[in-house]
């Protein structure tokens, strides 16, 4: 009697052995987990392009907006506005060339006054075409050595819009050269602030775009980033096109918590992700200070550089 009692026993025992085995391995393979939830489903900020690393100055002074064109014996000119809280100073646009990322010498002269936030692009004819932002609107100018620009006539992109927005300006251009065409991003300012919560500023910064056969005349395509999210806060601003070291086209531009980059492909941008911020946001802090403002790249044998403003100058980061 006693044997038998022990060996019913022991097949309970065996029994619950081998049920609990079953229910922890089919935790352990299921997707909904919090493990898997949580490695399965990336954020915004996830960094899937690169890490940067801050690493020093490129130009010092009060200056900002950078942007940098690749030359025909593969040095860079930079090409940078100086800041508007300078007193007396008259909208003017510096340039320095470098061979090597790190040293910049400065180019005599100024390149032009009276305008903001430059982008410059080399032209399938060896010239040279400045957009610009001057009155509220974005014009150009073209120059044959890069140096000595002519304004054209005209607008190339104006305030009006089919979002239904009242633009208070439009600035901050920036070109993609396609083969038969070109792309323009471009910022549009609303002076409406994020709702929903206090935030820094006390407008709304959206990215636009607009595609053009000739570099002269734009045809307005809509939105390109909306930052009237919780992620960007109606932030969006200083964006860049480039060619990336895969051959992928990104969009570049800062926003409170860092540098955000968007991929363009067959005339859509994907959801931006966070590459790079020389301060991370916390819960106590979500707007933290400085912000790498204006971003822009070169690549120098085989090494990227990212070059963005700050109070005293220009900084950069070298990609990993």
């Amino acid at each position: 009697m006693n044997n038998k009692w022990v060996w019913i026993s022991v097949s309970i025992i065996v029994i619950v052995l081998i049920l609990i085995g079953f229910w922890v391995s089919s935790r352990s393979d299921s997707p909904t987990t919090l493990e898997s939830a949580t490695t399965t489903q990336p954020t915004t900020t996830t960094k899937t392009t690169s890490t940067w690393t801050k690493t020093g100055t490129a130009v010092t002074g009060s200056f900002a907006d950078a942007d940098t064109v690749k030359l025909s014996d593969n040095s860079y000119r930079m090409y940078y506005a100086i800041q508007p809280e300078v007193v007396g100073n008259n909208f003017e646009v510096y340039s320095s060339t470098s061979t090597d990322g790190k040293t910049w010498a400065k180019d005599p002269g100024t390149r032009k006054t009276m305008v903001t936030f430059p982008e410059v692009v080399k032209l399938s004819d060896g010239r040279y075409r400045m957009y610009f932002q001057s009155g509220g609107v974005i014009k150009s100018a073209i120059s044959t050595d890069g140096l000595t620009f002519t304004d054209e006539a005209g607008t190339r992109i104006d305030k009006t819009n089919e979002l239904g927005l009242t633009f208070d300006n439009v600035a901050a251009p920036t070109i993609y050269a396609q083969t038969d065409s070109f792309v323009m991003v471009y910022r549009g300012t609303v002076n409406t602030p994020y709702v929903g919560e206090k935030v820094p500023n006390q407008n709304t910064q959206i990215l636009l775009w607009a595609s053009s056969a000739d570099g002269l005349t734009w045809t307005k395509k809509g939105l390109a980033v909306d930052s009237r999210n919780a992620t960007l806060y109606s932030l969006a601003d200083g964006p860049e096109l480039f060619v990336w070291k895969d051959g992928s086209v990104k969009l570049s531009f800062w926003s409170y918590q860092g540098v955000y980059w968007s991929t363009f492909k067959e005339g859509v941008f994907s959801t931006p992700e966070k590459v790079f911020a020389l301060a991370e946001s916390t819960t106590m802090n979500k707007f933290p200070t400085p912000t790498p403002g204006d971003p822009t790249y070169a690549e120098f044998n085989d090494v990227w550089y990212m070059y963005y403003g700050q109070k005293t100058g220009i900084d950069y980061a070298v990609a990993n």
